[in-house]
C-alpha cells in the first residue's frame, strides 16, 4: 500500500480507529431482517394489508442481509494485522461465530423434537450444524434448525477467501480501486442474468421468483462472495484517501431510490442488485464519519450497545418467531392492531434473549479464545467481520 494516499486526511489508514457509527447500524439492520420474518410470519388477518407489507416493506429484509456481506469485507480488512497468519485468523473468526451457532442450534434442535410439528432428520439438521446448508437448494436442509444461519454458511466462505482477496486487493493500484469497485457491483447484475438460466418452478410463498433462482442469487455463498471483496475494496479506498467525501446523509439518501428499485423489478433482479451501491456507499461513509469526527446517528451509546447485541438478535429471532407466541397456534392470525402488539411482544422477547446469549456466551467465548479487545482490556482488537452482525464489539 505504499503507492496509497494513507495520511492525506484526519486520522486515515494509519491510525485505524475503531468505527461506532457502523457497530450501531449493524442493529439497524437486524431489525430490517426481523422486520421481513414478522411481516411474512402470516399474523395479519388483513391479507390485504398483508400483501401490501410484504411488497413495500419486507424486502428490508434483503437490505440487511445485503449489508452485512459488504460490512463483512470491509471491517475484516479495516482492522487486519500485519503479519497474521491464518491460524490465529481463523481461531478469532470461529470462535465469534460457533458459541452462538452452537447454542442457537442446540436449542432448535430441542424445539423441533419437544414443541415442534418438524420432525428432526439428518438432513434438516446435520448440514445446518456444519454450516454448508446453503451450499444446497433443498428448502429443508438450507432452512435447517435454526433458518438465519444460512448466512454463516456464506460467511465461512468469506473467511476462507479473505487472505487470498485481502493480497489480491492490497496488490491493485490505488487508480483502479473505483473501477474495480464498479465492476464488483456490476458482477451483481450479472448473477441476477445467469439465473434466469435456472428452473422457474417451484415458486416462492412470498416472492414472484422461484426457488432456484432465489437461491441463487441470494443464498448461494459463492454469489454473495462479490458484495464481500466490494467491502475489501471501499476498505482500501477509504484507508488510502480515495474516499470521496460523501457524507452519510446524502449516502443513506442514496437508499431510497434503491430500495425503490427492489420492490419495483422483477424477480431476480430485485434482490441484490438494486441496493449494493448506496450499502456501499453507507458503509464507507459512516466509516468516513467516524475516522473524521463528523457527526453520526449511530455512534450514541444506546446505538452501540444495541449493535453489540445484533449478532446474537439476528441468531434467535427466528427461535422466538417459530417457538414463541407468534408460532405457537400455525396459522392463527389477528387484527392489524393486536398483530402488531404480538410482533411487538416477539422483538421484546426477542432483544432479551440476544441479551442473554450475548452476555452468557459470546462475550466469555471472545473474552476466553478470541484475543479480542473487551471493555477494560488492553489486548488488540481481534479482525472483525461477519456475514451477519458477528463482530459489532470489534469496531465500537
Amino acid at each position: 500500500m505504499s503507492a496509497d494516499r494513507t495520511a492525506r486526511r484526519p486520522g486515515a489508514a494509519a491510525a485505524h480507529p475503531r468505527l461506532p457509527t457502523l457497530t450501531g447500524m449493524r442493529f439497524v439492520a437486524s431489525l430490517m431482517v426481523f422486520v421481513c420474518h414478522a411481516f411474512t410470519y402470516g399474523v395479519f388477518r388483513d391479507k390485504g394489508l398483508e400483501a401490501d407489507l410484504v411488497t413495500y416493506v419486507a424486502k428490508l429484509g434483503f437490505v440487511g442481509v445485503g449489508f452485512f456481506f459488504l460490512l463483512s469485507g470491509f471491517v475484516l480488512t479495516w482492522s487486519a494485522r500485519e503479519g497474521d497468519g491464518p491460524g490465529s485468523f481463523y481461531r478469532r473468526r470461529l470462535v465469534k461465530i460457533f458459541p452462538n451457532h452452537l447454542v442457537t442450534w442446540a436449542l432448535g434442535l430441542l424445539f423441533m423434537v419437544w414443541l415442534g410439528g418438524v420432525a428432526a432428520t439428518v438432513r434438516n439438521t446435520v448440514p445446518s450444524l456444519l454450516l454448508v446448508q446453503a451450499w444446497f437448494p433443498v428448502e429443508d436442509v438450507f432452512f435447517g434448525t435454526n433458518g438465519p444461519s444460512w448466512s454463516l454458511a456464506a460467511e465461512l466462505l468469506f473467511y476462507l477467501s479473505f487472505p487470498l482477496l485481502v493480497r489480491r486487493v492490497r496488490a491493485v493500484p490505488g487508480r483502479l480501486l473505483w473501477p474495480l469497485a464498479g465492476l464488483l457491483a456490476a458482477g451483481t447484475v450479472a448473477v441476477a442474468l445467469a439465473s434466469q438460466l435456472l428452473p422457474t418452478d417451484p415458486d416462492m410463498p412470498y416472492y414472484p421468483i422461484s426457488w432456484y433462482q432465489y437461491w441463487f442469487v441470494y443464498c448461494l455463498p459463492v454469489t454473495r462472495l462479490l458484495e464481500f471483496a466490494l467491502g475489501i475494496v471501499l476498505a482500501r479506498i477509504v484507508l488510502s484517501g480515495r474516499w470521496i467525501r460523501l457524507g452519510l446523509g446524502p449516502a443513506l439518501l442514496t437508499l431510497v431510490p434503491g430500495y425503490a428499485l427492489t420492490v419495483w423489478l422483477p424477480d431476480a433482479y430485485g434482490i441484490v442488485a438494486p441496493t449494493v451501491v448506496p450499502l456501499a456507499l453507507i458503509v464507507a461513509a459512516g466509516a468516513a464519519a467516524d475516522v473524521e469526527g463528523r457527526p453520526s446517528p449511530f455512534r450514541g451509546r444506546i446505538a452501540v450497545r444495541l449493535g453489540e447485541l445484533s449478532f446474537a438478535f439476528y441468531m434467535v429471532h427466528m427461535l422466538v418467531m417459530w417457538y414463541g407466541p407468534m408460532g405457537r397456534v400455525p396459522g392463527r392470525t389477528w387484527d392489524t392492531l393486536p398483530a402488531i402488539g404480538v410482533i411487538a411482544g416477539d422483538f421484546a422477547l426477542t432483544l432479551v434473549a440476544a441479551w442473554v446469549l450475548y452476555r452468557l456466551v459470546e462475550m466469555p467465548a471472545v473474552r476466553r479464545w478470541s484475543g479480542a479487545r473487551t471493555r477494560g482490556t488492553p489486548a488488540r482488537p481481534a479482525a472483525p467481520g461477519s456475514g451477519t452482525p458477528a463482530d459489532a464489539a470489534e469496531v465500537r
